[in-house]
């Protein structure tokens, strides 16, 4: 304060209260001016192009009604590569197939980890989406051979036992000859194969809505992005981000309890059992991996069609250990998980298989109730199917190749994840792009899956598109329902199994059609419309 005082006395002015207090404030809103606008020239000073950003909230407002169709206008009108802010932090859109290869296999040294959830806490904060670096790739390289095709098989009686519960559940609404909602019967349905395979529950969630499962797990997502709450955590990440853990949250604290508890008392019953008597299920894959020697390399790590792209080998700055790195990046990363993970890993389940599995079985109903020709070439290769082989199961499964397209369609149509993010952890050029480092580089799926430059008439409904001469004459990274490279979707040959053996039993069973009361889709837009 003595030295407030000295520099006023400088200039003459009295030093009174009325004057120290307007001089304090003065510094304050400088400060405070200053705090909300220094982050925005980093896109400027790289040569990225980006509307122009709000003090504090950088262009966030622009998505206020969803993400799609403001991030595609974005990039018509800047460009491939564009940007924006997301709040303080600069976001740079990358929408060039070529470059987006260099990313996500070939340079994947330099864009490890996905963008930081910095108000996470347990249990998402142990889940493969938010760990980083080596604790990733460990965590990454045990999870990998549970999802193996040996592996899946062994999934395949517990998907089959819910599967007949959605049947029957079907079954009851065809009896009544009633209009219904298939996409909230896919909603139970899902629920129910996650219960199963990584909490080892068995839950009927259509008929049991009170089940404590059930009840838990649809509180995660009652999340709004734009909060009031929420918005301050990302107008003042810095302040917010130490303090979020101490703030009270009730409902994430309950739900985040009930599935530590569950899991914890899941695992204590099963290690007092003897070893033939524990059910086979994912819970049970991880807790074998803790002392299995079975583990895979980050060159296994990419389970999409883009397995044959070759992953980056340390940076030339590193050759000094290059020959040492290089072997450390690829040989399997064997460690024990900890129980922390392990409860980390079968929420993941939760996060990334409910909504997507169910929406994507959702909107291939629709699909091909609108398009009669197309439910009849399914129903034909069903009957065919099952003429053959009394149930599906991963292998022979893969015979149906029809199924196959219209799944892979629907999925471009209204992909489970329209946009995914990578960190750029240092300065860097890619391809000839300088990239800032701390900024998120995003991934525009959505746009990409949409770009008539790559699919001609791309709101049209056309399973054609995956034939195996169309995918050949196609650039491989305009299409990425599951991600590419080490960090695509590790649970990616579950989801599929999972959508063909319900659509496999549905239309041996079932036809599906439209009703007066069915919405007109227009694509990813419809897909993504705020709830009241």
């Amino acid at each position: 304060m003595e030295t407030l005082f000295d520099f006023l006395t400088m200039f003459n002015v009295k030093a009174s209260s009325s004057s120290v207090t307007f001089s304090l404030l003065l510094i304050f809103l400088v400060l405070l001016y200053w705090y909300s606008v220094y982050p925005f020239s980093v896109l400027s000073r790289y040569g990225i192009k980006h509307p122009k950003p709000v003090p504090f909230f950088g262009n966030l407002f622009l998505f206020r009604e969803g993400f799609f169709k403001p991030l595609s206008d974005l990039i018509k009108t800047n460009g491939r590569v564009c940007g924006y802010y997301l709040g303080r932090k600069p976001v740079v859109v990358v929408a060039d197939p070529d470059l987006l290869r260099h990313v996500m296999v070939k340079d994947f040294s330099s864009f490890p980890n996905r963008m930081t959830l910095r108000f996470a806490t347990k249990p998402m904060v142990d889940c493969l989406l938010a760990l980083r670096n080596e604790q990733w790739k460990r965590v990454r390289s045990i999870m990998t051979p549970s999802f193996s095709a040996a592996k899946m098989k062994e999934m395949v009686p517990l998907i089959n036992t819910v599967t007949e519960v959605l049947m029957k559940n079907l079954n009851t609404h065809a009896e009544s000859g009633q209009a219904f909602d298939i996409h909230r019967c896919f909603g139970f349905f899902t629920m129910d194969v996650i219960a199963s395979v990584a909490f080892a529950t068995q839950v009927d969630s259509q008929n049991k809505p009170d089940d404590p499962f059930v009840h838990h797990a649809q509180m995660f997502f009652t999340f709004s992005f734009f909060r009031p709450m929420m918005m301050f955590f990302i107008a003042f990440p810095s302040i917010m981000a130490p303090l979020a853990r101490f703030i009270p949250n009730k409902r994430r604290d309950q739900m985040s309890n009930f599935f530590i508890h569950s899991i914890q008392k899941i695992i204590k019953q099963r290690e007092e059992q003897p070893p033939d008597q524990r059910r086979r299920d994912f819970l049970q894959l991880m807790l074998d991996a803790r002392t299995g020697k079975e583990c895979a390399s980050l060159d296994q790590f990419d389970t999409s069609n883009h397995g044959d792209e070759a992953v980056a080998s340390p940076k030339p700055s590193d050759q000094d250990n290059s020959h040492s790195e290089e072997s450390a990046l690829r040989r399997p990363q064997k460690k024990m998980m900890t129980e922390d993970e392990i409860v980390g890993q079968a929420f993941i389940f939760l996060l990334a298989g409910y909504e997507t599995t169910s929406s994507t079985l959702g909107f291939t109903c629709y699909l091909l109730a609108t398009h009669p020709e197309c439910h009849r070439r399914v129903q034909q290769e069903v009957d065919d199917f099952f003429s053959r082989h009394e149930s599906p199961d991963y292998t022979n499964v893969q015979e149906l190749k029809y199924m196959d397209m219209v799944v892979s369609e629907t999925l471009r149509l209204y992909p489970p994840g329209f946009r995914f993010a990578r960190e750029v952890e240092e300065d860097c050029v890619v391809n000839g792009l300088r990239l800032p480092k701390g900024a998120t580089l995003e991934i525009p799926a959505g746009f990409l899956h949409y770009d008539p430059e790559y699919w001609p008439e791309p709101e049209k409904f056309i399973p054609e598109r995956f034939t195996p001469e169309a995918k050949a004459n196609r650039h491989p990274f305009v299409y990425l329902p599951f991600g590419s490279g080490p960090r695509n979707c590790v649970g990616m040959r579950l989801a599929q199994l999972e959508i063909k053996i319900a659509l496999a039993h549905l239309f041996r069973r079932f036809n599906v059609v439209a009703c007066s009361e069915t919405k007109v889709s227009s694509g990813i837009s419809f897909l993504e419309q705020p709830s009241a």
